[in-house]
C-alpha cells in the first residue's frame, strides 16, 4: 500500500510539473510575439500623433494590431475589444484571430488614449492581454468603480470601505504618512466629492484626462510617485488593468456600475452582479497571462515612439504571469531598405 501511495504521489507530482511547464511554454512562446503586436500598433498609430484626428489614430492602431495578431501561432477570441460586432469593423468582441495552435482569449485596446494621442499629449498606449480560454472576464462596456493599490497593500484594502480608511491602510502598508500619498483620479465632475475627501486626508491628487490602464501601471510599478488609483472608469480597461496587476503582484478591485435598466438586463444576461466587488483574480482568473503595452506618446512609464530617418524607436513593457518575468524592451525598427542608425542610450 505504501508503494501505491508513493506511485500516486509521483504521478501527481509529474502532472503538476507538466502543468507548470505547459503554463510556462505558453508564455515563452507568446510573450515576445505579443510585444511585437503592441509595437506594431504603436508605430502605426504614431504616424497620426498630433494630427488632431482621433479616428485616424484608432483606425491605424487597430488595423496594425489585427494584422499582427493574425500572424501569431494562436487561435484567439477577442473578449475585450473595440466594441460589439455591429459597432466595430475589426477586433470586435467575439472576433476570431489567428490560425495557430494556442487557444487564447484576448483583451485589446489598440490605442488607449485616442484623444491624447491625436493631440500629442502624454500617456498614449497600445495595450493587449492574452490568457488561456476563460482567463479574462468578458466585461460589459460600462463604468466600473475602481481601486488599484501596489503590491504591499494587496489584500489589505476594500472598495466597500470609506476612502479615508483605505488611505490609512495604504499608508501603513507603504510605511509612510497619509500626506505622503499621491492618488490618481480621472478629472471628471462625478469625482468632485472623491477628490475633496482624498485631499481632506492630506493626500495629494493627480488628475488625469484619460488612460486609467497606464495609471494602473504607475501604481503597480515602484518609483513613479503614484500610490493608488481611485474612482470610476471603463470596465473593459479594468480587465486589462487586472491582467497587468496580476503579473505585477498589485491589486485592482472593481464594482460594475449599471446606469439604467437596459444595462441591468445586460448584467443579468452576462452573470454580472452590480453589488459584488470583483478582485484581480475575478477579472483575470487565468493561470497563464501575457500583458504588453507600448508607448505611443511620451509617458512616466514608457517613452513614446520616436521617429528618425528610415525608422523609429519604441519602448515596451511586457510581462508573463507564470514565467514571473517583467521586461522593458527598447527597440529600434529600421523600416527603410538600407536604413542605418547610430544606436545610443
Amino acid at each position: 500500500m505504501t508503494v501505491k501511495r508513493q506511485k500516486g504521489a509521483d504521478r501527481a507530482s509529474e502532472k503538476g510539473a507538466e502543468t507548470r511547464a505547459g503554463s510556462n511554454h505558453f508564455e515563452h512562446a507568446l510573450v515576445l510575439e505579443t510585444a511585437r503586436v503592441t509595437e506594431g500598433a504603436a508605430l502605426a498609430a504614431s504616424r497620426f500623433m498630433g494630427m488632431g484626428d482621433k479616428n485616424a489614430v484608432d483606425g491605424a492602431g487597430t488595423e496594425a494590431m489585427r494584422t499582427l495578431l493574425n500572424s501569431l501561432d494562436i487561435r484567439g477570441t477577442v473578449v475585450i475589444g473595440e466594441g460589439e460586432m455591429d459597432e466595430a469593423p475589426m477586433l470586435y468582441i467575439g472576433e476570431q484571430v489567428g490560425g495557430g495552435q494556442y487557444e487564447v482569449d484576448i483583451a485589446v485596446d489598440p490605442v488607449e488614449g485616442t484623444v491624447v494621442t491625436a493631440k500629442g499629449l502624454p500617456n498614449g498606449l497600445a495595450v493587449i492581454a492574452l490568457s488561456e480560454r476563460g482567463g479574462l472576464m468578458h466585461a460589459p462596456d460600462c463604468y466600473m468603480d475602481k481601486l488599484v493599490v501596489p503590491p504591499p497593500a494587496a489584500g489589505k484594502v476594500n472598495l466597500d470601505w470609506p476612502v479615508e480608511a483605505n488611505l490609512n491602510v495604504l499608508a501603513q502598508s507603504l510605511e509612510r504618512d497619509v500626506d505622503d500619498l499621491m492618488i490618481t483620479i480621472l478629472d471628471r465632475e462625478r469625482h468632485a466629492d472623491l477628490i475633496r475627501r482624498v485631499r481632506a486626508t492630506g493626500a495629494r491628487v493627480k488628475l488625469i484626462g484619460d488612460g486609467d490602464v497606464v495609471a494602473s501601471l504607475q501604481v503597480g510599478v515602484r518609483g513613479t510617485g503614484v500610490h493608488a488609483l481611485m474612482g470610476s472608469g471603463g470596465a473593459p480597461e479594468g480587465v486589462l488593468s487586472a491582467a497587468a496587476m496580476k503579473c505585477l503582484g498589485a491589486e485592482i478591485q472593481g464594482r460594475f456600475i449599471a446606469e439604467d435598466d437596459a444595462m441591468r438586463e445586460r448584467f443579468a444576461l452576462m452573470g454580472v452582479d452590480e453589488k459584488r466587488v470583483y478582485k484581480t483574480n475575478d477579472l483575470a482568473p487565468g493561470s497563464q497571462m501575457v500583458f504588453s503595452a507600448t508607448g505611443i506618446t511620451y509617458g512616466e512609464i514608457l517613452n513614446g515612439v520616436r521617429h528618425f530617418g528610415g525608422g523609429a524607436r519604441t519602448h515596451t513593457l511586457v510581462m508573463g504571469y507564470a514565467t514571473r518575468v517583467v521586461r522593458f524592451i527598447d527597440s529600434v525598427h529600421l523600416e527603410d531598405d538600407g536604413a542605418r542608425v547610430t544606436i545610443r542610450v
